[in-house]
């Protein structure tokens, strides 16, 4: 858990066998198996890094809090369950509040420029996401996906469940990035429609 690991998000094709993975190697981690927490780290770190760089704006700080998700989720490995969502959406989550819970410490000291108040918008917007995943809704957000345009779904797809930034989707899918933003903020509001209807 020394060092970050750089690569690219996993293919959509390998992402159930992924998440399959780090359910398995959280249940491990919960049993305080130290090898699981190693391979839990290779395999997740580039895109939880990913993630706070994306919403720390510094490389240095964001690999900082990347080792204190990690130990937050070797604490709170026990904690998690499949029924309350997907793992990967877990580990997100945790890596964003550790961001959120940093650029707040550091307020008083430094003024957070538009570009991080977008992303804590987008985070926002991602944690809507994230808390809707209750096996209660699950069938009504996979009714709701199933509504949007394909560019939508696609796009939503790859930054919520693939952890792809706007950057990476627009190269994957061959789209600027203006329109991929607009896609997934489009999207996030017909959602947040028809799950609120």
């Amino acid at each position: 858990m020394s060092q970050v690991q750089s690569s690219a998000p996993l293919p959509a094709s390998t992402s159930t066998n992924a998440e399959d993975r780090i359910e398995q190697l959280l249940s491990r981690c919960a049993l305080r198996d130290e090898k699981a927490l190693d391979e839990l780290y290779r395999l997740v770190s580039a895109r939880l890094l990913g993630v706070l760089i994306r919403i720390l704006k510094q490389r240095a700080l964001a690999e900082e809090a990347l080792q204190d998700v990690m130990v937050r989720v070797w604490q709170r490995a026990d904690q998690y369950t499949a029924y309350r969502g997907r793992a990967m959406a877990w580990l997100m989550s945790i890596a964003r509040y550790r961001a959120i819970d940093l650029l707040r410490s550091q307020r008083p000291h430094t003024s957070i420029d538009d570009a991080s108040e977008e992303s804590l918008t987008d985070t926002a917007a991602e944690d809507f996401v994230d808390t809707t995943l209750s096996q209660r809704m699950r069938n009504a957000l996979t009714d709701c996906l199933g509504r949007l345009n394909q560019e939508q779904q696609r796009c939503i797809s790859l930054a919520f469940v693939e952890g792809y930034s706007h950057d990476q989707i627009a190269t994957a899918i061959g789209s600027p990035l203006g329109t991929v933003k607009s896609w997934v903020r489009r999207g996030l509001l017909s959602l947040k429609q028809c799950l609120d209807a």
